[in-house]
């Protein structure tokens, strides 16, 4: 039985298991299939990257403290993040990925990083 190559069509040689023709065309196929398929998704993981990068530079030491102006002003976006975590004493931390932020008094919040 001749098989194909999904991506190109040409005729596969090898291995009776070889699924492309080549490693340029098992690479261009898996691109196309993980791209991000809308627009939707890939403005929301670019918003979850600015916001991820805003945080890891402004807390670099682990844990500190920060203005929501400084926040804002860098770029930062409050209603994008991956999760929120609530501590037993009922403080709502929010999470990019693994940089946190908690809002304290007088605008200020505070930045952590999970291990």
């Amino acid at each position: 039985m001749e098989k194909s190559c999904p991506e190109c069509g040409e005729k596969i040689i090898g291995r009776t298991d070889k699924k492309f023709c080549s490693d340029y065309c098992r690479n261009a196929y898996h691109n196309q299939a993980n791209k991000d398929s809308t627009k939707l998704i890939r403005n929301t993981n670019n918003l979850l990257r600015k916001n991820y990068r805003i945080l890891e530079e402004l807390n670099p030491n682990e844990k500190t403290s920060v203005s929501r102006t400084k926040l804002l002003s860098k770029g930062f976006n409050f209603e994008y993040f991956t999760s929120i975590y609530i501590t037993k004493t009922g403080n709502q931390y929010f999470f990019v990925y693994d940089q946190g932020y908690l809002k304290l008094e007088n605008d200020f919040y505070a930045l952590v990083r999970r291990n």
